[in-house]
């Protein structure tokens, strides 16, 4: 049996699962409307695994989207300012629709909104952490995000991959799962390269997988392969296993949890020196340096 058999055995073992689901996965791509089926479907499998016994967290993007529809905008927003302001009509709107999926099956849900200010003090650390701590115990499932109303181009996240990644290391989770519009990470582009190999395990972190990303996204995303690559880093680096799949049908979900061999699966590797703050500065300088290496 080899070690990706394995560790996807162990999934089903899992006790507490962070899931993030990127806005192109709740968007229709036609009309930027949000998509209610799969909407209701993700809180239905989410509101199951907690039925199971599990701690779960949902980090969610989707609010400037949102926003943009209500506002009638048929671009995205470029402007800071604009983005903010579609980040504030969008956020109310949108957990305002979630809670009412999770009422349907009465599943309390919390919202959360975090900037990357929080890593940088112990004691925003330190609360955050007997937050989360506390709604587990009273079984509530948080929704977080980005708190993109306040937030400014040095201090945010960039995107809910990173966001993800820190939230799984401040609950000591021991699963993340990134559900986006790609399967999963491939030697080269797919798009581009038929000969692109797809891998299905990451046993290990190492430099030349920022060499095999490639940027996937949509209108209506900020993520690519390479900030996919900065979550794992992060993940794995506090002992939490992580997993890309195509969130296309969230029943991958099941399919996940079940350990069948969908997806690219990261394994954890905790560093024993492991730090917040320090690894998620490393990767926002990783990628000031590649734009810097772009431009030149």
């Amino acid at each position: 049996m080899t070690e990706n058999d394995k560790a996807r055995r162990r999934l089903k073992y899992k006790k507490r699962i962070v899931v993030k689901v990127g806005s192109s996965s709740i968007i229709h791509e036609q009309t930027g409307h949000t998509d209610l089926y799969k909407l209701e479907q993700l809180v239905r499998l989410l509101c199951d695994l907690r039925n199971q016994g599990k701690d779960v967290v949902l980090v969610s993007s989707g609010a400037i989207g949102t926003g943009r529809r209500v506002l009638g905008l048929k671009r995205r927003p470029e402007s800071l300012p604009l983005k903010q302001a579609c980040a504030s009509v969008g956020q109310g709107a949108l957990i305002a629709l979630y809670q009412r999926l999770f009422n349907e099956y009465h599943q309390v849900s919390s919202q959360i909104l975090m900037t990357r200010y929080l890593i940088d003090r112990e004691k925003s650390v330190f609360n955050a952490k007997n937050t989360f701590r506390q709604l587990f115990k009273m079984g509530v499932i948080p929704i977080v995000n980005e708190n993109d109303t306040v937030v400014t181009d040095e201090i945010e996240f960039g995107d809910n991959d990173k966001l993800s990644a820190v939230v799984a290391a401040l609950t000591e989770a021991d699963l993340l799962i990134l559900l986006s519009d790609i399967d999963g990470l491939y030697t080269d582009d797919p798009n581009k390269n038929p000969e692109a190999r797809f891998i299905e395990c990451v046993p290990r972190m190492d430099a030349s997988l920022y060499d095999m990303a490639k940027g996937a996204g949509s209108d209506f995303g900020t993520g690519g392969m390479k900030t996919k690559i900065d979550a794992a880093r992060i993940a794995t680096a506090a002992g939490c296993d992580m997993l890309i799949a195509n969130g296309r049908d969230f029943h991958i979900l099941h399919q996940l949890m079940d350990g069948e061999n969908v997806g690219t699966l990261f394994l954890a590797g905790r560093k024993k020196d492991f730090n917040l703050k320090d690894i998620v500065e490393a990767c926002h300088d990783h990628e000031n340096q590649e734009d810097a290496d772009d431009h030149r």
